[in-house]
């Protein structure tokens, strides 16, 4: 993800009000959906969650009742302003806990993505934060970045670390400061 993405995303937002991880999960998909479709149905929901057409209507009931969405039965599902706020917030999450474990920590896309989508529920906003702060620091300390995180890739294969890569790392580093 490009910095300039994450620092957009640091916008201050009120924390949402708590939500279970599965409504939290609804909200996301009806975001991608608008976002995509500019509305979403139940059956699109459904087909991208997995789950069965019955079971999303309750939830569906249940968030236009929080007035997190403008539902009526066979109707399109759009998110109320307060609805899309809290899914943006969601969404902001999964990204930046999906680019640290995929780019940064090397984890498999398929992995960090079903990994950042139960972390995505249970972070703070200012670890979250915190997190978007070190991704910047990593990506933009001459001492860091792509060719770091390579190094740290390789180290991670063999548990093996070659001490004249670092001297050869800092002689890098101090000609970039130059």
């Amino acid at each position: 993800m490009e910095a300039h993405c994450r620092k957009s995303m640091r916008k201050n937002v009120n924390k949402p009000i708590e939500l279970s991880e599965s409504l939290e999960d609804y909200l996301e998909t009806i975001l991608d959906l608008q976002i995509n479709h500019k509305v979403a149905r139940s059956k699109d929901i459904a087909k991208k969650m997995g789950v069965k057409q019955g079971s999303v209507t309750g939830m569906l009931k249940n968030l236009a009742t929080k007035k997190f969405i403008n539902y009526q039965p066979y109707g399109f599902i759009t998110l109320t302003p307060e609805g899309k706020k809290i899914a943006r917030e969601i969404k902001r999450k999964h990204l930046i806990i999906n680019d640290f474990l995929f780019r940064i920590l090397q984890v498999d896309d398929e992995k960090a993505d079903k990994t950042a989508c139960r972390m995505e529920h249970i972070m703070d906003r200012s670890i979250v934060d915190r997190l978007v702060d070190f991704i910047d620091f990593i990506d933009t300390c001459p001492r860091t970045g792509s060719h770091w995180i390579k190094l740290f890739g390789e180290y991670c294969a063999t548990h093996e670390q070659d001490r004249s890569r670092c001297i050869k790392c800092l002689d890098d580093c101090t000609a970039r400061l130059k």
